[in-house]
């Protein structure tokens, strides 16, 4: 009886996602996370071969750390070194744990996929099915991110091809997911991915079928080519545009992107006041 209760809760709260991703209050949904994630915690050890509890933690757990702690960080930089580094380190960890509720997802289905996933990801992964690509995708992006965060851990950064060899297969199993939320990321990870022979025409590449896929209607893809290319190419003209375009997409428009949009839409304008810091002319 008590497990029936636990999980028909977990099953709720794994869809709570959803409730949050159409929220119009940044500041509420903040401050309502933290409460949503250790509750799922608590229940994921009752029951950690919950699959949807799992991922819902991965999921809640990256965008929470990316939203509401390592934007922070960035806002405050120029104020507070010291304090923008401990926000940085505590979002790592935030990155890490989720990271670690999505490997849980995917054993969930596939036992072991994490260690064999290091000794070799391609026959690890090819098991994986469509059903599997959101754990995927929240798996490689939490796991993105921290070693984003951990530059100067060798370590941390030798697994950025198991990130690869994970995004690649969600890709090829369901390149439309998420209005494609997969393309998105690859804008980013493109950019800084061994061996890649253009990683600007890819970046590209990958941003115009995420705007085809979202019809233009997510800050995201703006905001990653602008960040990732633009300042990398020193295209001040282009970087600009990127901004106010995203800030010109009606969030009300797609209640599934709603809360992300307005987060995104607030870095665009962040970044807006930035511009003669990351270009040179």
């Amino acid at each position: 009886m008590q497990r029936l209760a636990v999980d028909r809760l977990g099953d709720a709260l794994a869809a709570s996602g959803t409730q949050f991703a159409a929220d119009d209050d940044p500041a509420l949904i903040r401050d309502a996370a933290p409460f949503s994630l250790k509750l799922m915690e608590s229940l994921l050890a009752e029951r950690p071969g919950h699959a949807g509890l799992a991922l819902a933690a991965a999921r809640g757990f990256t965008q929470y750390a990316y939203a509401f702690v390592q934007q922070g960080a960035d806002e405050i930089e120029a104020t507070d070194v010291g304090e923008a580094f401990a926000r940085r380190e505590r979002a790592r960890r935030l990155y890490l744990r989720a990271q670690g509720y999505g490997l849980q997802a995917l054993a969930s289905a596939h036992p072991s996929l994490d260690t064999r996933l290091r000794t070799d990801p391609a026959q690890a992964l090819a098991p994986t099915t469509q059903a599997d690509v959101p754990a995927l995708y929240w798996t490689g992006a939490a796991w993105a991110a921290a070693i984003a965060l951990s530059k100067d851990d060798p370590d941390a950064v030798a697994d950025l091809p198991l990130v690869g060899a994970m995004m690649d297969r969600a890709l090829a199993l369901d390149p439309a997911f998420d209005d494609g939320a997969l393309h998105t990321f690859m804008i980013t990870f493109s950019m800084a991915r061994a061996g890649e022979a253009a990683p600007a025409a890819t970046a590209r590449r990958h941003f115009d079928a995420a705007v085809a896929l979202s019809q233009g209607r997510q800050a995201g893809p703006y905001l990653a080519l602008a960040e990732a290319v633009s300042v990398s190419e020193q295209n001040r003209a282009e970087f600009l545009a990127l901004l106010d375009t995203a800030l010109a997409i009606d969030a009300d428009a797609t209640p599934a992107h709603r809360l992300a949009n307005l987060i995104l839409q607030r870095r665009a304008r962040w970044l807006q006041g930035r511009v003669d810091e990351l270009f040179l002319e």
